[in-house]
C-alpha cells in the first residue's frame, strides 16, 4: 500500500496553502509533518481525502486516484482512509461503544448506519479495541475513542491533524505511543500533524517541514539538523523547544 502526492492548493482571493507538495507514504510509515501555523499542515491532510479540493495534481491511495471522486467512488475510497481530528469529533449523545462503531459506517448502507444495525462482528471488534486502548481508568477517554474508531475503520492510512494539542507532556506521551502501537501493529500508514518538534522527533520514521506552503525538508529525525529548522521556523531547534514547553505551563 502507498499514498502519493502531487498537488498544490490555492483559494480563490490568489492565498496560496501549498505549492508544488509532492511525496509518496508506504505502508507502516509514520509520518510526522511539521511547521509553523499557517505553513499547510492541516489543509494538506484535508486534501488527501478530499475534505478540501486540490487545485491541480493528483492523489493516489492504494493505487486509486482520489482526486476527482464524488460520491459512492469517494465513500469507497474514504473507506481507506482514517482520521483523528484535533477535537476527535465525538458525538456526545453517543456511547462510546456507538462512537467506536461509527468507524464501520463506511462499509455500510445508509439505512443500516441510520438504524444502527452493526453485525456481531463489528461489534466484537469494537470490544476488542476498547480493551486494546486501555479505557478502564477513563483518562483521556475522549483521546482514545476516537483513535478507536478511526482504527475500527480498518484504514490503509492514518491521518492525524494536531492530536496532542492543548494536552501536557504526559497526557501527549500516552496519546502517541497508543498511536504510534496501533499503526506499528497494523502495519498502517500514519502521517500525522504536530506543533510540538520533540515529539516528532522521538516518533517519526520521517518528518515532513513545511514553510510558506512549500516542502522545506523531507527525511529522517537523524537529518533534521538546525540549520533546516531554522528554515522552517526562522528560529533555532534551541529556542523553539524551549517555546514549545513554555506553552505546557
Amino acid at each position: 500500500m502507498s499514498t502519493v502526492l502531487k498537488m498544490e492548493k490555492v483559494y480563490g482571493n490568489q492565498v496560496r496553502a501549498f505549492h508544488d507538495i509532492s511525496l509518496e507514504v508506504g505502508a507502516g510509515e509514520f509520518v510526522a509533518v511539521i511547521g509553523p501555523s499557517g505553513s499547510g499542515k492541516s489543509t494538506l491532510l484535508r486534501t488527501v481525502n478530499q475534505l478540501v479540493v486540490p487545485s491541480g495534481g493528483h492523489v493516489y491511495i492504494d493505487g486509486e486516484e482520489v482526486t476527482g471522486a464524488s460520491g459512492k467512488k469517494l465513500r469507497l475510497l474514504r473507506r481507506k482512509v482514517g482520521m483523528i481530528f484535533q477535537h476527535y469529533n465525538l458525538v456526545q449523545r453517543l456511547s462510546v461503544m456507538q462512537n467506536v462503531l461509527h468507524g464501520r459506517l463506511g462499509y455500510m448502507s445508509a439505512l443500516d448506519g441510520m438504524l444502527g444495525n452493526y453485525t456481531e462482528e463489528d461489534k466484537r471488534k469494537a470490544i476488542d479495541l476498547l480493551q486494546e486502548i486501555e479505557m478502564g481508568d477513563r483518562l483521556y477517554q475522549k483521546q482514545r475513542v476516537g483513535i478507536a474508531r478511526a482504527i475500527m475503520q480498518e484504514p490503509k492510512l492514518l491521518l492525524c491533524d494536531e492530536p496532542i494539542a492543548s494536552l501536557d507532556p504526559n497526557a501527549s506521551k500516552i496519546i502517541m505511543d497508543l498511536i504510534y502501537q496501533m499503526t506499528q501493529r497494523r502495519n498502517i500508514a500514519c502521517i500525522v500533524n504536530l506543533h510540538q518538534l520533540d515529539v516528532a522527533m522521538r516518533y517519526a520514521t520521517r518528518i515532513i517541514g513545511l514553510a510558506k506552503g512549500e516542502m522545506i525538508f523531507d527525511g529522517t529525525p537523524q537529518q533534521l539538523n538546525n540549520a533546516v529548522i531554522e528554515k522552517i521556523y526562522n528560529t533555532s531547534m534551541e529556542n523553539l523547544i524551549i517555546k514549545q514547553g513554555e506553552n505546557y505551563a
